[in-house]
């Protein structure tokens, strides 16, 4: 089990690691001449992420200090981390990642998109942060007439609450949208108050009176799985649903509906072979 002392024996290395394999020039600064040791020097982080050098010092002997959020972030700007050491150097000083910018992504990775075609007759769509839908397989189009929405509005909670399919194909909509909206919320926690999220509630908050009723009761309803009876030629039919993370940096999960079979879960569906048939 990792105890704090090791964890800042790890995080110690971590950042003599990240910062040895920097250049003066990549961050702005003149090389110096000749350096004993390659990177940069401790002074030159201290002083680019607004720390003293004895303080930085400390931090690098695996000394425990008091880290705030405020300084992991300039950390990570200094020494150029990507997303996932970003995610690691917090994971190390045993703070929680700060919310995302709430960026919406639409880059899908070729072997989810692969996937989610494959899934068929299963309907199958992947959700970026905001809840747009980005891609979608025909059986998904065909029950909730994505293709037909201009892209702008293709975003599963705004048809959740203002278009008319949609709210016919989910059976006791009254009680599944509010739910829904609950399990979105959790969502919305992570993305920053200025970013294009907090547009859409505004928007939603103006053309729906559900909607700004049930979002101000503020409920939280964490699972994205379990049994919806969707509404299919006038007979409501049991779809199990889950909702499968692809790329946990970008936000982007594979939503997969499969009706239901007596004695046969989701996921067996899904592993039964290759094929997701």
């Amino acid at each position: 089990m990792r105890t704090l002392d090791r964890t800042r024996s790890e995080l110690a290395d971590f950042l003599r690691a990240r910062r040895e394999r920097l250049s003066p020039a990549e961050v702005g600064l003149p090389s110096g001449g000749r350096r004993r040791t390659p990177g940069l020097r401790r002074e030159e982080v201290a002083a680019l992420a607004g720390v003293g050098i004895t303080w930085y010092t400390w931090l690098e002997q695996g000394h425990a200090i008091g880290l705030s959020v405020t300084f992991l972030e300039n950390l990570a700007r200094v020494l150029r981390l990507d997303a996932a050491e970003r995610r690691h150097l917090f994971l190390l000083a045993h703070e929680r990642l700060p919310a995302d910018p709430g960026k919406t992504w639409c880059l899908v990775p070729p072997l989810a998109l692969r996937l989610m075609h494959d899934l068929a007759p299963h309907l199958a769509y992947v959700l970026n942060l905001r809840w747009d839908v980005l891609p979608f397989n025909a059986p998904a189009d065909q029950l909730f007439g994505f293709s037909a929405q201009p892209p702008r509005w293709r975003n599963l909670l705004w048809l959740l609450f203002t278009d008319a399919i949609i709210r016919e194909r989910i059976e006791s909509w009254e009680e599944q949208a509010p739910l829904m909206l609950s399990s979105f919320r959790r969502d919305f926690a992570r993305a920053a108050q200025g970013s294009d999220i907090r547009e859409l509630m505004d928007e939603l908050e103006e053309v729906s009176p559900e909607f700004k009723t049930w979002w101000h009761r503020h409920d939280v309803h964490a699972p994205c799985t379990g049994i919806r009876h969707l509404v299919i030629d006038g007979q409501a039919e049991p779809f199990e649903h889950t909702s499968l993370t692809i790329d946990e940096n970008r936000h982007l999960r594979l939503v997969v509906y499969a009706r239901q079979r007596e004695g046969t879960a989701l996921v067996d569906v899904i592993k039964r072979d290759g094929s997701f048939a």
